[in-house]
This record gives C-alpha cells, sequence and structure tokens, in this order.
C-alpha cells in the first residue's frame, strides 16, 4: 500500500511539474504502472488505474479545480481519519452486484477464499487510445471474469475529461456486450459508483451494518466530525431521503475545513436502460447511480431483471461532473439538458 501511495504522489507530483506551462487536459499513459494520468492546465485532474489490488479498473483520486481531493483515499493511499469500510470502494467504478449469479460489485482481496468462487472481477485488457487536447479522451477495453473463470462481458469505455471555469467534468460511455446470455438481476449494488472523501459524508450518518445482497455484512463506525455533505435531486429529494429514489441527476454537496465548497454531480441519461435511474447513495460516502435495480428499492415495483443476449450490446452514458461552488438546481437542469442532447 505504501509502495502505490508513493507511486500516485510521484506521478502526479512529476505530471504537475511537467505540464506546468501545458494548457488544456493532458491524457499520458503508462501502462508498466498500470495507469493513464490525466491533467488540465499542468494540475492534477485523475488518473485510469488497474492496480493488483483492486478487482475491476478505476478512475482515482478525482481532484477538483481548486485542488481539493473529493474522494475517499482508502484503499489504495489511506488518509487520517477516515472510514476504512467497504474495500472495494474505491474512486469512481463501473461495475454490478449480480451478474449471472456472481458478485462483481463486493469482490476485494477481503473476500474468504471458500466466497471468491462468488465473486467476479473486470480485467483492463487495453488502452485502445488516448488523445489530449481541449478536451481529453481515454477508451479502454475491459472483461469481466466470473469466480468460475468464464468471460461474460466485455466492456469497452470511452472517458471524455474537459473543464469550464471552475467545474471538471468526466463524459462517460460504457459499451457491454455480451459473450454468453448475461442476466443482471435486480441488485442494489451498482453501476456507477464514486466513493467521496470524508467532508462530503452526511452529517446525520451514524454508522450501522450494511448487509450486501448475499448477506455479507460490512460494519460502518459513526464519524460526523467534519462532515457536510448533503444530497439533492431533480425531483428535490434532499438529504439522507435521497437513497432509493428516482431521477435524472443528484448532486452532493459539502464543504471542507479549510473553506472549500465542492459539489460532485452524476447526470443520468434517456437513453440508458433502467432511466430514470435508482440512486444509491448513502450518508458514510458511497454515491452511485443505479439503472438495473428496481424492486430493491421499491417492493411495489416488478422483478428488473436486465438481460443481454449472446452477441448484443447495452451501452450507459453518465456524466460526472466536479465544481468548486454549490450549484443550484437551474444550473443542474441546464447541464443535464445539455447532457441528455447529446447522441
Amino acid at each position: 500500500m505504501r509502495s502505490l501511495l508513493l507511486g500516485c504522489a510521484v506521478a502526479m507530483s512529476a505530471l504537475q511539474v511537467a505540464g506546468a506551462a501545458t494548457k488544456g487536459v493532458n491524457v499520458v499513459a503508462d501502462e508498466a504502472q498500470h495507469r493513464v494520468d490525466v491533467t488540465i492546465d499542468g494540475k492534477p485532474f485523475t488518473s485510469y488505474v488497474w492496480p493488483s489490488t483492486l478487482k475491476k479498473p478505476v478512475l482515482f483520486p478525482l481532484v477538483a479545480a481548486d485542488g481539493v481531493t473529493v474522494t475517499r483515499g482508502y484503499p489504495l493511499a489511506p488518509r487520517d481519519t477516515e472510514r476504512v469500510d467497504h474495500p472495494h470502494h474505491a474512486g469512481l467504478w463501473f461495475n454490478y452486484g449480480n451478474a449471472n449469479g456472481f458478485d462483481f460489485w463486493n469482490n476485494s482481496d477481503a473476500i474468504k477464499p471458500e466466497n471468491r468462487g462468488k465473486m467476479g472481477t473486470i480485467h483492463h485488457e487495453k488502452i485502445v487510445s488516448v488523445k489530449s487536447g481541449a478536451k481529453g479522451e481515454l477508451v479502454v477495453d475491459s472483461v469481466w471474469e466470473t469466480g468460475a473463470g468464464e468471460k461474460i462481458l466485455n466492456q469497452r469505455t470511452r472517458y471524455v475529461f474537459s473543464q469550464n471555469g471552475d467545474t471538471r467534468t468526466i463524459d462517460m460511455t460504457v459499451t457491454l456486450t455480451a459473450l454468453d446470455k448475461v442476466v443482471f438481476h435486480d441488485d442494489k449494488e451498482g453501476v456507477l459508483g464514486i466513493r467521496v472523501a470524508h467532508f462530503l459524508e452526511s452529517p446525520t450518518e451514524k454508522g450501522g451494518t450494511f448487509a450486501d445482497a448475499s448477506g455479507r455484512q460490512t460494519k460502518v463506525e459513526g464519524n460526523t466530525a467534519g462532515a457536510t455533505g448533503v444530497y439533492r435531486t431533480s425531483e428535490g429529494v434532499e438529504g439522507d431521503a435521497v437513497w432509493a429514489t428516482r431521477g435524472r441527476w443528484c448532486e452532493l454537496t459539502g464543504h471542507t475545513p479549510d473553506g472549500h465548497t465542492e459539489t460532485i454531480a452524476i447526470f443520468d441519461h434517456k437513453g440508458n436502460p433502467g432511466y430514470p435511474t435508482y440512486w444509491h447513495a448513502r450518508g458514510y460516502g458511497l454515491f452511485a447511480a443505479n439503472p438495473l435495480g428496481r424492486k430493491i428499492f421499491d417492493a411495489k415495483q416488478p422483478q428488473f431483471d436486465y438481460t443481454l443476449e449472446k452477441g448484443n450490446s447495452a451501452t450507459f452514458q453518465y456524466q460526472v461532473s466536479i465544481s468548486s461552488h454549490a450549484v443550484s438546481p437551474a444550473e443542474m437542469n441546464k447541464a443535464a439538458d445539455a447532457f441528455e442532447s447529446k447522441k
């Protein structure tokens, strides 16, 4: 862990120095170190990484335009006073809790050996392309493999990185192609997730014990000192009430101890399966959009087992924005309209 933390720090520091005079978005691949680093005007934004300690590729960390890191450090680069629950929550990721009965969401090195056959892993396969400029682009391929050793999905992900004022944006397009029939069984663990920094956790979060669909329990300790985060959705739902509601966008705003205000927002797209998404948003710092769960969130809804037949594909489009200010609902709706107008 110490070597990974040092590697992250050295890589991002070197890029910041080297890119100090560079305008625009710079995307630099370092396959030997299992990473692609993204800077904007010479300042760190994020990295696409696939370390052996994780069971899927992630974007880590996410850094706002004013230099504030909005993601939790644990488990890749732990920081003092952070929660150390859910070791599978790292940076920003895309996966699911029940695909053909295998759990891709909860997998980590913390899973006991006797249970690993029930889990799934997403393996990075190759970098397809990188582009730098006014916007940056990264295209990567990965494959979903079950604990039984069967490859069930090919995944191509296209990230577009940009900045406008003090708002940084990631446009993310994920195309899944079934290598066999794949059923995404109705489950709460999915699909686009972010684990946020402590200051963005809810001040009302007291901790508790949370169980996944297989009954595995994770205890979350209460730790509200310095937590200021408040969720709000496109439907006007706020705070802890956001969990298990639907909307085309959700934002999370909080304040650092030294006075910075940061807002993370996730925008769903009308072309996505299950639109509008349910929000799997927890006060302890999990901020996720899940369009493939339905009955698990609302017992009145019918079971939603989204199915891809062999050879068929599904595409998911999301936008994640990080703004160094509080963002009004009007601004959010304007951004959502612009995002949904994209094909």
